[in-house]
């Protein structure tokens, strides 16, 4: 039910959004051009301006439908980091998971890697969002295992050096600058089909990964001791779901730039209205991250004066957010 609902708002809401910015156009004449555009008949767009098609088809959709898969991605992953380290404090933000995908197409963009062509930022991405993973994943293990507490604060840690190295890269880009501090802060500008179909084939593929492997999650939250007498493989179902979370996070920092705190607020929410199985909460989280992301995004192109980061946007509002999920959790120890 809640599936279907917020699949309902987010299809009136890009319906919506399509239509908003400098050229206003009706909803009605938007579902006319998307079903035209679907069905090839051009009878829809009789009596229509010549520009419509093209500012919906090829300027604002693509942009509008790469925001709502980024943000969609963003919450699972999210979704799945909380859900294995039982911490809601926990993201791809907070765990220096994006910090290193930025790190890795800094790079790419500072030495303008192409030999992949439109993939190599991609590449490079992944290759930073999984090594960073790792290396925290190393720093936080002790004898005892892996605290996530120490997870989150190693992540923090990293996320600082890899911070420090980005503004290395932008100090030696020069020219290149520009290009590295627009990426890095966040936007969807000039979004094409081609980055929408790449997000939504990467966060969908993780989507179903993750949904696979849902009951294993739910028995994992229960404790690795009781997870493993249930008979799941807790050291592999682990890694392959942590390295499934970074692929996804690489995909959408590789498309958007670093946009935090989605992962962290949306499961967050979701979690306290509808539980924490996550056959349930996955799909509803990435649906309401897809319209979280969209209505900032939307916001920031076709509300304000002038565009901001889209980055910046989500950072105010996630900010404070995350400091009222730490001081409430760190109420909840002193009540224990």
């Amino acid at each position: 039910m809640q599936v279907l609902f917020l699949s309902v708002i987010l299809c009136i809401i890009i319906v919506i959004s399509t239509g908003m910015g400098y050229i206003s156009i009706s909803p009605a004449d938007v579902i006319k051009i998307i079903t035209a555009s679907v069905t090839g008949n051009d009878t829809f767009l009789t009596g229509m301006d010549e520009l419509f098609p093209v500012v919906v088809m090829e300027v604002r959709l693509p942009r509008i439908l790469t925001s709502a898969i980024v943000g969609g991605g963003l919450a699972l992953a999210g979704c799945v980091f909380q859900g294995i380290l039982l911490n809601p404090l926990a993201d791809p933000y907070t765990l220096g998971v994006s910090a290193g995908a930025a790190f890795g197409a800094s790079i790419a963009l500072l030495l303008n890697i192409s030999f992949y062509g439109s993939y190599s930022i991609l590449l490079f991405a992944f290759t930073g969002a999984t090594a960073t993973l790792l290396f925290v994943i190393y720093l936080s293990s002790s004898g005892g295992g892996i605290s996530s507490n120490n997870l989150i604060l190693s992540g923090i840690i990293v996320s600082s050096i890899l911070s420090a190295g980005i503004s290395f890269l932008k100090y030696i880009a020069d020219e290149q600058v520009s290009v590295i501090v627009f990426w890095l802060m966040g936007s969807f500008a000039s979004r094409t089909w081609t980055d929408a179909g790449l997000a939504l084939f990467f966060v969908m593929t993780g989507f179903f990964i993750f949904l696979f492997f849902s009951r294993d999650l739910n028995l994992l939250a229960m404790g690795e001791r009781t997870a493993s007498s249930l008979g799941v493989d807790t050291r592999r179902i682990t890694l392959i779901v942590l390295i499934t979370a970074s692929l996804v996070t690489a995909i959408c920092v590789s498309v958007s730039g670093i946009i935090g705190f989605i992962g962290l607020l949306v499961p967050h929410i979701m979690r306290s209205v509808i539980g924490s199985d996550n056959r349930r909460l996955l799909p509803v989280s990435l649906l309401a991250g897809a319209i979280l992301l969209l209505c900032a995004d939307t916001v920031t192109r076709a509300v304000l004066p002038h565009e901001i980061p889209i980055g910046v946007l989500t950072a105010l509002i996630g900010g404070p957010f995350f400091c009222y999920i730490f001081r409430q959790k760190q109420m909840g120890k002193r009540s224990i």
